[in-house]
Parts: structure tokens; sequence; C-alpha cells
């Protein structure tokens, strides 16, 4: 069951990125461009939100249940846990920074739904979802200041 979780969480990524940088081209566009919030706009921060939703369950099937690593970190959330920083990453910066990315993206969907004007909605969209797409992109694991990890599981 672990092989299989960690195998979707690891594909699943790539649909929010995918999802993200299109959210955030098509906010930053309509905002700048001063358009109109098109069905399309919304329907691309529904897929965003959506797919951070998915990988949030995923990761949290896997910190909870299933990993080893996540196990691991909560056994040991003393100072042990804070001075690897393998575990660190694992147990507490990772599972962190994307809960406050979930939170962000969601706020953005909410906040940009809201909004009466268009410029505004694209506006809020922008900022949330970017600040969104940036801690995910922070925080998967690429082997640049975090652990590696592959980018693509079977």
């Amino acid at each position: 069951m672990y092989s299989i979780v960690l195998a979707l969480h690891s594909w699943s990524r790539w649909l929010v990125i995918i999802f993200g940088l299109i959210a955030v081209f098509r906010a930053l566009g309509g905002w700048q461009g001063r358009r109109p919030y098109l069905g399309a706009d919304n329907g691309m921060g529904a897929a965003f939100v959506g797919s951070m939703h998915l990988q949030l369950l995923l990761g949290l099937i896997l910190y909870l249940g299933l990993s080893p690593l996540g196990l691991q970190a909560m056994q040991t959330m003393g100072g042990a846990a804070m001075k690897n920083p393998v575990t660190r990453f694992w147990g507490v910066e990772h599972i962190t920074a994307m809960i406050i990315a979930v939170v962000c993206a969601q706020v953005g969907r909410s906040l940009s739904k809201k909004a009466t004007i268009p410029a505004r909605k694209h506006k809020l969209a922008f900022i949330w979802f970017t600040i969104a797409l940036v801690l995910v992109l922070l925080m998967i694991p690429w082997g640049i200041w975090n652990p590696a990890r592959p980018l693509f599981r079977l």
C-alpha cells in the first residue's frame, strides 16, 4: 500500500505544478490585461486547488500511517529529529510548508470567487496562487536544498 500511495503522491505533484502554472499565468494575464474573469479562469483555479487537496490527502496518508520517514519523525520529534536534516525536512518542513501552500491556494480561490470586479478577482488569484506555487516548488524534494527523490516513481 505504501508504494502505491507514494507513487500517486509523486505523480500527482506534476498535476499541481501544471495546474498551478496555468492558473498563475491566466490570473496574471487577466489582471494585467483587464480582461473578464472567465469560466476557464475559475475552472483552472478549481483544478489547481483540487489537485492541491488531493496532494495533501495523499501526503497525510503517507505521513500519518504509511511512510517510515513520517513515523520516524513522529517518534523522534524532540531534539533528535531537529538535528537530523532529512528527518527535519520530512517531519516538519515539508508537511508544514505544504499545508500552508494548500491554505494559500484555497484562500486565493475563495477570495477571487467573492470579489466582484474582474481585475480584482484575477489579482487575488494571482497573488495567492503564486504564494502557494512557490511554496510547493520550494518544498518538492528536488535534491537542491532538500533530500533528493526520484522525479517519477513507478
